[in-house]
Parts: structure tokens; C-alpha cells; sequence
């Protein structure tokens, strides 16, 4: 065998080439058909199925963020009625404060006032029993004075004799 040319264009490799390219073409359009087109069809599904998800995910963060600011609000709100209702109870505090110390001081006026008018009706009982035993002393002095005449040494004597009877402890106190 001899081998006159590297490639020769016959009839046989042309008719082998182009059933070997019509083959190819057959074979790409049908696996294009049969599988590419599929396969497309899933990765374009699932490219708008992210799509959906990144849009959904963008539109979630944009209501948390609103939702966060509210809350930030209502907190401050909140914090601001804590802080006014907190300011009225010092102040309602500071009141009641005040009122009770006021009460206590009229009270502890009312205590000292009473002392005082107790005191002094002990002194004037003190007075009263002080003039009740000077008239009985006196009465005394006169009745033993009338019972024996009138002299000075009876008179003195009778002096002495009283302020015996009545002891030493009643001009004291």
C-alpha cells in the first residue's frame, strides 16, 4: 500500500464528513432540545427563584428597620413616661413628706401645749391645797388663839405648837 497522499478527497470521506456533521448537528440540536433547554429552563427558574428571595430578604430589612424604629420610638416614649411618672411620684413623695412633718410638728405642739396646761393646773392644785392649809393652819392658830386669852407668850407658844403639828416638811416643799 502505498501512500500517495496524507489526506485524500475522495467520495467516501466526504460522504463520511458530512454524515459525521449532519450526525453532529443532529445530535446537538436534539441534546440541545433534550437537555440544554432544560437545564435553561431550571437555572432561569432558579435565578428568579433567588431573585424573588433577594427582593423578599430587601423588602424584609426594610421592614425590620422600620419596625426597629418604631420600637426605638415607642422605647423613648416609654422612657420618657417612666422618667414623668417616676418626677410625680418624688414630687408626690416630697409632699406627703412635707404634710407628715407637718403633722408631727402641730402633733408634737398639741403634746407640749397639753404639758404646759397640765403643769399649770398642777401649780394652781399646788396653790389650792397651799391656800386650803394656810386657812386650816389659820383656823387653827384662831381657835387656839380664842381658847386661851390673848397673851403674847400664849400667843407665841401656841405659834410654835402649830408649826410642830404641821411639820417642818410642808414650808419646804
Amino acid at each position: 500500500m502505498e501512500l500517495s497522499r496524507l489526506i485524500g478527497f475522495d467520495a467516501q470521506l466526504l460522504s463520511e464528513s458530512f454524515w459525521t456533521a449532519f450526525n453532529i448537528f443532529v445530535l446537538f440540536f436534539g441534546l440541545s432540545y433534550l437537555l440544554f433547554n432544560p437545564v435553561r429552563n431550571v437555572l432561569e427558574k432558579r435565578k428568579q427563584k433567588i431573585a424573588g428571595e433577594l427582593a423578599d430578604a430587601a423588602q424584609d430589612k426594610e421592614a425590620a428597620a422600620a419596625m426597629k424604629a418604631e420600637y426605638e420610638s415607642k422605647l423613648r416614649e416609654v422612657s420618657k413616661e417612666a422618667d414623668a411618672i417616676l418626677e410625680e411620684a418624688r414630687r408626690k413623695g416630697k409632699a406627703r413628706e412635707a404634710e407628715i412633718i407637718e403633722a408631727a410638728k402641730a402633733e408634737a405642739a398639741r403634746i407640749v401645749e397639753r404639758g404646759n396646761h397640765e403643769v399649770e393646773l398642777e401649780k394652781k392644785k399646788a396653790l389650792d391645797d397651799m391656800k386650803q392649809e394656810l386657812v386650816s393652819i389659820a383656823s387653827l392658830m384662831a381657835g387656839k388663839v380664842v381658847a386661851a386669852s390673848i397673851d403674847t407668850t400664849v400667843q407665841e407658844s401656841l405659834i410654835e405648837e402649830t408649826l410642830k403639828e404641821m411639820g417642818e416638811s410642808t414650808w419646804q416643799s
